[in-house]
């Protein structure tokens, strides 16, 4: 469901056949949010671009903790869930993603990465406040300037991305709902997943 009028697959032609068929073949099934895009493809290609330009820059473990950190501190509960997720499957588990979720990462993850997602927090919420002293910090955790670039776009990338959805009103889909039911509850922090 969204707010506005989408393109329904099966009445989708041209170009937003070809994105959703790019989307299916990636994801291996239609998201919700991928009708959002319906009425402007050439944003899905844009957005592609531009993560595929900063994602590779940053280990699959950071870029998903600070992606995790920007959509909690987004209220968004599809990109946390979705990240959430990727974090469950691919570098921890569940009940480690729920404490990490709850606000309790100091006692499973490393020092420069709490701080890492300190930042994030911090930037997604108030990025006028973000001073140098923010950024001696990460420093101080070992991280370079491009790597503090990284994370600071994949934040600011991650807020376009959310606040898109989320004003359009797409909710998460329902496979979300099959998640362990701890952490689907803590990543669900702003709209709730689809019913169906």
């Amino acid at each position: 469901m969204t707010f506005i009028r989408t393109i329904p697959p099966s009445a989708a032609e041209g170009p937003v056949h070809e994105m959703y068929e790019k989307v299916r073949a990636e994801q291996g099934h239609l998201p919700n949010w991928a009708e959002a895009f319906s009425v402007r493809p050439a944003v899905r290609a844009g957005w592609v671009a531009l993560i595929g330009s900063i994602r590779p820059n940053l280990s699959l473990r950071r870029y998903e903790l600070a992606t995790l950190a920007a959509a909690r501190a987004l209220r968004s509960s599809y990109c946390s869930l979705a990240h959430g997720r990727v974090l469950a499957d691919k570098v921890f588990d569940a009940a480690t993603v729920t404490t990490i979720a709850s606000g309790d990462g100091s006692a499973v993850l490393e020092p420069a990465e709490v701080a890492m997602m300190a930042f994030v927090e911090k930037m997604v919420r108030n990025a006028d406040r973000v001073s140098e002293a923010d950024v001696a910090e990460l420093r101080a955790h070992g991280y370079g300037d491009e790597e503090i670039f990284d994370i600071a776009a994949t934040a600011a990338a991650r807020c376009f991305f959310s606040k898109l959805l989320d004003a359009l009103g797409v909710q998460a889909d329902a496979s979300f709902n099959e998640l362990d039911p701890a952490l689907r509850d803590v990543l669900t922090v702003g709209r709730p997943v689809s019913p169906t």
